[in-house]
């Protein structure tokens, strides 16, 4: 579903203040200096829709484009940064005398092979053949297990979530948590509720994976049988997963336990060990589970389904995970239901924007210093550093002069502010991503290899002291 305007509610909130100051007499006083009273739609009632009163001009003038679920001013600035992020790619591309390994070559080979779609409607399914025949070898559950936290580094996070971040309880060193996944629809309530929209989700996920199916090359018969598969397995994983509302209290969604307990307790099938030292995760004793009761429903489904049901089930995964870097039947199918249907955009977002996105995803700080480079001064930097500076500086000044804090409190007041970190245009120390292979020959190889890489850069931090100088990168994997 398309949502209102970010616009919308800025100026909402900033008219509220205007329309207190305006004289009653000057609602049409729109003028093209004033950037807020422009835009309002004097045919409207601020008592009857005081929004659209508000901010009617603008969305008039600014409708929500076919490709997009929602449109504001943010998203203007952002296609201003599209194009020149665009202009880098192109430029970086054309270089022939790009240095093997360096921030140009990787971005430029990123970008071709993601936008040459001929080369990736020939190779078909080709550069996931070693994946599928992975699947395909599976006999036994324990071959099942192994495959499930192989493909947690690079191929999908299938039937449960690791993450890796910061202890909620003690944020100066990261853990390893564990959490509720293995769905392909967005809640357990899609899975669930009985309304006519939610009832026609279902309906249409179906016959998606279906088709999903038929496109890796199954008859249509087979297709349907592992399709039915899929959303028997995922229905019980979602039966047993927490409600959007029951995710929001953090104490209950934390429960430390040593990984002996974590396999003891909840699933006796896992070693959670040998697993975790087969993505290459050692020497931790302790992790922390989101949702216990998902845990027990995974070692009941590991029990309860035939190892044909957890084959086809691991295809769609890998399929679902990566049907934008494949061909374009793929890519349509994927679109039509979670674009479509889902989300109501009628209309696929352009290729080259499609992949700006992947390459700020998984090569963001190469591509930042090739921005910065181009587009962003030393004076620049200053100007932005010299203004937080002086917000500093205002602050210190300020709670210096209250007169209703005691000097005991200042002083605590003081060492918080001193403490805040300062992140101003672009960081002192970029990721190094020298490990990371990109070439031209393959765009989904290339993800594949980012996705590797930023896998096992979280996996280095549990190791590490936090750095808090960090810039956090967030994964849209």
């Amino acid at each position: 579903m398309k949502t209102a305007s970010l616009a919308g509610s800025i100026a909402l909130l900033a008219l509220c203040f205007i329309a207190c100051s305006r004289p009653a007499s000057t609602p049409n006083a729109n003028t093209s200096d004033d950037f807020l009273w422009q835009w309002i739609d004097s045919t409207q009632k601020p008592g009857d829709d005081f929004f659209r009163f508000a901010t009617g001009r603008w969305m008039k003038d600014h409708p929500i484009p076919a490709s997009e679920r929602r449109w504001g001013i943010a998203n203007l600035v952002r296609d201003e940064n599209y194009n020149k992020l665009r202009k880098i790619c192109e430029d970086a591309a054309a270089n022939q005398k790009a240095e093997k390994g360096s921030n140009t070559q990787k971005i430029g080979d990123f970008w071709v092979s993601g936008m040459d779609s001929v080369t990736i409607d020939k190779l078909g399914m080709q550069p996931l053949q070693a994946v599928m025949d992975k699947i395909n070898a599976i006999a036994d559950k324990t071959a099942l297990i192994n495959t499930i936290s192989d493909f947690q580094v690079n191929a999908g996070s299938p039937l449960y979530s690791p993450a890796l971040f910061q202890d909620e309880m003690n944020s100066a060193k990261y853990s390893l948590h564990f959490y509720q996944g293995g769905i392909g629809l967005p809640d357990r309530d899609y899975y669930f509720n009985k309304d006519s929209r939610t009832q026609n989700i279902r309906k249409e996920y179906i016959l998606h994976v279906t088709r999903m199916f038929i496109l890796m090359g199954d008859d249509p018969g087979i297709a349907n049988v592992n399709a039915s598969a899929v959303m028997k397995i995922e229905t019980e994983l979602a039966g047993a997963s927490r409600k959007l509302e029951d995710l929001r209290d953090p104490y209950n969604n934390y429960h430390k336990m040593s990984l002996a307990q974590f396999t003891s307790s909840l699933t006796p099938s896992i070693n959670w060990r040998e697993q975790l030292d087969r993505m290459a995760i050692h020497n931790i004793d302790s992790v922390i589970i989101g949702q216990p009761e998902f845990y027990r429903q995974v070692e009941k489904c590991l029990n309860a389904e035939s190892i044909k049901n957890w084959k086809a089930y691991l295809r769609w995964s890998v399929i679902n995970h990566f049907a934008g870097q494949l061909s374009a039947a793929f890519d349509k199918e994927h679109f039509a239901f979670y674009g479509t249907v889902l989300s109501g955009v009628t209309v696929q977002r352009p290729r080259w924007k499609r992949i700006l996105d992947q390459e700020e995803n998984y090569l963001g700080d190469a591509l930042g210093q090739l921005y910065v480079a181009a587009f962003v001064s030393p004076a620049m930097k200053k100007r932005y550093d010299d203004l937080v500076q002086n917000m500093m500086d205002s602050y210190r000044d300020r709670i210096e002069k209250l007169d209703w804090m005691t000097a005991q409190t200042k002083e605590k007041a003081l060492v918080k502010l001193s403490k805040i970190d300062r992140k101003v245009c672009y960081p002192d120390k970029w990721k190094d991503y020298s490990t990371l292979e990109i070439s031209r020959n393959s765009y989904l190889a290339n993800v594949m290899n980012a996705q590797k890489w930023q896998f096992e850069f979280y996996v280095s931090k549990l190791y590490k002291p936090v750095d808090r100088t960090e810039w956090e990168m967030t994964p849209q994997t």
